[in-house]
């Protein structure tokens, strides 16, 4: 069988690396103001700098899975290679574990609302143990793709991804990968809304007040990012949806990739706009090497 290639195929393939290497490079420059910028060393920023990572990982594989798309598609290749089931098993892992990062940070802002004198919870050791947790569990759920040779190589689409269908392999990835986490922060954000709220109503101290209504305006900056995966991500829900009672269009899994990767791009940018310390490093950063350049120039 050989592959057909449609003409919009090398353009959207440029597009989406453009749009990955992007994440990947952005990530790499957070992780390293963060680690660098003694004004970051703190928990929230710590949660921060794992995301990084994750998008990181996440945005590595993507890449490597669209480099492929493109090769094949420019060669008219119509098999896959000894790394594109690992590539489709890391694709699980790394959206899973994105979004495992927002709910730990969700989880955080909880925490600290819910139990401002109990430290424990709100210490570096205890959030290094949810991290450790979460990265062990999406590495290891989507191991049985691997096992059950659930990841196939889909010709028309040029990717090893698990076929979309009424199955219960589909129902448990859509419930690791969507229902528990952006269940539990939408649950938790909720939550955290109501306890402000009866705070107002309680008249409780402006600093306790102040506190909580910060840690939700930064919760609230997390859903909002959460929502723009999911609405950018929508057509990958919709074919997956569609999928229960009928076949997808034929380059279905192009066409939501499409979406995933330009969405990543997005959060990158809210990231860095939503994030105070890292966005004052870098602005902080820029200007030093400004002030240098025009000080070396006159």
């Amino acid at each position: 069988m050989v592959a057909n290639i449609e003409s919009w195929f090398i353009p959207f393939d440029v597009f989406m690396i453009i749009c990955i290497s992007l994440v990947v490079i952005l990530a790499i420059i957070f992780f390293i103001i963060i680690i660098i910028d003694r004004a970051c060393h703190t928990v929230p920023m710590m949660l921060i700098a794992n995301l990084c990572l994750a998008e990181f990982l996440f945005g590595s594989d993507l890449l490597s899975m669209v480099i492929f798309t493109l090769r094949n598609d420019l060669y008219q290749i119509d098999h896959d290679d000894i790394f594109c089931n690992f590539r489709g098993y890391l694709s699980y892992v790394g959206y899973a574990l994105q979004n495992y990062c927002f709910l730990l940070q969700s989880i955080y802002r909880y925490l600290t609302v819910i139990y401002p004198t109990d430290l424990f919870y709100q210490s570096t050791k205890f959030q290094c143990f949810l991290i450790c947790l979460t990265w062990l569990f999406s590495f290891i759920y989507a191991v049985p793709f691997i096992l059950m040779n659930q990841i196939k190589f889909n010709l028309d689409n040029q990717i090893c991804q698990m076929p979309l269908g009424f199955s219960f392999f589909g129902i448990y990835t859509a419930l690791c990968i969507y229902g528990i986490p952006i269940s539990l922060i939408m649950m938790v954000y909720f939550k955290l809304v109501q306890y402000v709220k009866e705070m107002n109503k309680r008249a409780m101290a402006t600093n306790i007040l102040m506190r909580a209504e910060r840690e939700l305006k930064m919760l609230r900056r997390t859903v909002i990012i959460v929502l723009i995966i999911i609405i950018i991500g929508l057509p990958y829900g919709i074919f997956s949806f569609m999928a229960f009672f009928t076949n997808p269009p034929k380059y279905y899994i192009r066409i939501a990739f499409i979406f995933v990767d330009a969405s990543l791009l997005i959060v990158m940018i809210a990231l860095f706009n939503f994030t105070e310390p890292l966005k004052t490093s870098i602005i902080r950063r820029l200007n030093i090497r400004n002030n240098t350049v025009v000080i070396a120039i006159t």
